[in-house]
């Protein structure tokens, strides 16, 4: 009797592994954290615990900068942070210890080390990183920048949002779009740049005192801004400065016009072929 080939089913990605107590545990872990589309209550509530968590961390992060605020419970704003990382430690290691049951990260160590260098780990890591820093070295908790590392939390997001998730697919279908139509919005603004300078540069040479100083100008002028902090005197710097805002309200917005026709094209897509519940692969 010959031996049938057993179906992968929708574990084509995961090593098959022996029908052990740690091997279910760790499919177990794999479902929950890995796993996009949840079918059930456990992934669900874990998901929307950790936007609610991220959310919450941002929150603090802002409410941190009023000292009014921040002075007071500093000691809350200590021991919420403690649980913050606390909680994203657990995650991180937990998602470095269940990678190797994916094929591309099977080695035990050469696995983990690749699995590390992924983007989204990278932001995993970046989000805890400052913690364990400032406990290391505590004098470095004065340098204010070193916290907007805490910022990285807020990418995480991306993992349990499927708002983010089609966000991310969007923009990398819309990838070659967008970075044309950036390339034409680059070009607009060196030429008015340029053509501004050399329109009011004897006129007001402190504020366009080069093209660079005037791309604060054009930017402004693009974008239909006006702080009018700085703007043309001459008539010919008028003349351009009024063709210049006319062209801006057409080519600054052609970003938001493909991303628009993106999301379009990205919900009919998931309306016509939806996702597997358990790995997330469309279904024929």
């Amino acid at each position: 009797m010959t031996k049938t080939k057993p179906r992968s089913g929708s574990r084509d990605r995961l090593l098959r592994r022996k029908n052990t107590r740690i091997n279910r545990f760790k499919y177990f872990i794999f479902k929950m954290l890995e796993v996009s589309h949840h079918d059930d209550l456990l992934g669900k509530a874990f998901d929307n615990f950790m936007i609610a968590l991220i959310s919450l961390n941002v929150i603090a992060f802002a409410f941190e900068t009023v000292y009014s605020i921040s002075i007071p419970y500093k000691s809350y704003f200590n021991n919420f942070e403690t649980f913050s990382v606390i909680i994203f430690t657990i995650e991180y290691c937990l998602r470095l210890w269940i990678c190797t049951l994916e094929r591309q990260y099977r080695h035990f160590l050469w696995g983990r080390i690749k699995f590390i260098f992924k983007p989204l780990s990278l932001i995993d890591l970046l989000s805890i990183f400052p913690y364990y820093l400032f406990i290391l070295f505590p004098n470095l908790v004065f340098i204010p920048e070193l916290h907007l590392l805490r910022l990285a939390r807020l990418l995480k997001i991306g993992r349990y949002s499927e708002s983010m998730r089609t966000l991310s697919n969007v923009v990398a279908a819309k990838r070659h779009d967008l970075l044309s139509a950036t390339f034409t919005v680059f070009t607009l603004l060196m030429f008015s740049a340029s053509l501004v300078y050399f329109a009011e540069q004897a006129s007001q040479p402190e504020l366009f005192s080069s093209i660079p100083a005037s791309m604060w100008w054009s930017v402004v002028t693009l974008t239909s801004v006006g702080y009018g902090d700085i703007y043309p005197i001459t008539p010919i710097g008028k003349l351009l400065g009024g063709v210049i805002a006319v062209l801006g309200l057409g080519l600054v917005a052609l970003p938001t016009g493909i991303l628009a026709s993106g999301f379009a094209e990205e919900v009919q897509r998931k309306r016509s072929n939806p996702t597997c519940p358990h790995c997330g692969k469309h279904l024929e």
